[in-house]
């Protein structure tokens, strides 16, 4: 199995994302998030089976997550500051539609009933490595597209 080193755990921000980029197998680049997704949470916490680092009696562990809702794929989670997470949940800046970050399931909003298209990550004594055979790592950080997204619609505020 192939393996990129893409950062440690403790760098991935408890109520926010670590942001980075892959190619696809046609050549297009994605933007894919980081979050931290506790098991124990209130979220559903499936597919706790994945890697992990040790939290008391609990396994904390992160997943990935193409970095767009599912209900407009052209508004981005995180914009270049990191995603939106409140409580074991990725918030879409737009809509306000949340996502759970361990399963990436959507119960409310425009996006209710979904789930966030997740990218094959692993976490091997606390470091985070790409091991989705689908996708080249490219580098830290989003796509350079010049754009700062679409405005709000929501009514939360962060």
């Amino acid at each position: 199995m192939t393996r990129t080193r893409l950062t440690a755990v403790d760098e991935v921000p408890e109520n926010g994302s670590f942001l980075f980029t892959v190619r696809e197998r046609d050549g297009t680049e994605e933007e894919v998030i980081l979050v931290r997704c506790d098991p124990g949470a209130d979220g559903d916490g499936e597919n706790e089976d994945e890697g992990g680092a040790e939290n008391g009696d609990r396994e904390e562990t992160v997943r990935a997550w193409r970095n767009f809702c599912q209900h407009e794929t052209d508004q981005r989670l995180d914009r270049g500051f990191g995603a939106a997470v409140r409580e074991g949940e990725v918030v879409c800046p737009k809509h306000g539609s949340m996502f759970d970050t361990c399963s990436g399931y959507c119960d409310n909003g425009k996006a209710a009933d979904s789930y966030l298209s997740d990218v094959e990550v692993t976490v091997d004594e606390g470091v985070v490595y790409l091991t989705d055979p689908g996708v080249r790592y490219s580098h830290d950080g989003g796509i350079d597209d010049g754009d700062d997204g679409p405005s709000s619609t929501s009514h939360l505020s962060f």
